[in-house]
């Protein structure tokens, strides 16, 4: 094996081991508190996940009637969550649609 083949496999090795982040896709299953579903056998709750602001419910009174600008998560929606580096926190990043 060449030093270049042998610095690789150690590269790829580390690269590994020190586990980047990774994407995966999940399913809401509850909302109070939040708990989502990934690949239908690992539950994370709320104390493993961070939601930002845009995946959150906004509304605004518009005279007397109050508006949904935007809503926030359902059960059943399907999320995209990225593993924090080396850790257990999720952040959702993003809804699919359909």
């Amino acid at each position: 094996m060449s030093l270049n083949d042998t610095v690789k496999k150690i590269a790829r090795n580390y690269l590994e081991s020190v586990k980047l982040t990774d994407v995966v896709l999940a399913e809401v299953t509850k909302i109070n508190p939040l708990e989502v579903n990934v690949d239908q056998r690992l539950p994370l709750d709320e104390d493993f996940l961070m939601v930002p602001e845009h995946m959150t419910e906004y509304k605004v009174m518009v005279g007397s009637q109050e508006v949904i600008i935007r809503r926030g998560l359902e059960v059943g929606d399907k999320v995209i969550l990225v593993r924090q580096q080396g850790g257990l926190n999720f952040v959702i990043v993003g809804r699919l649609t359909g």
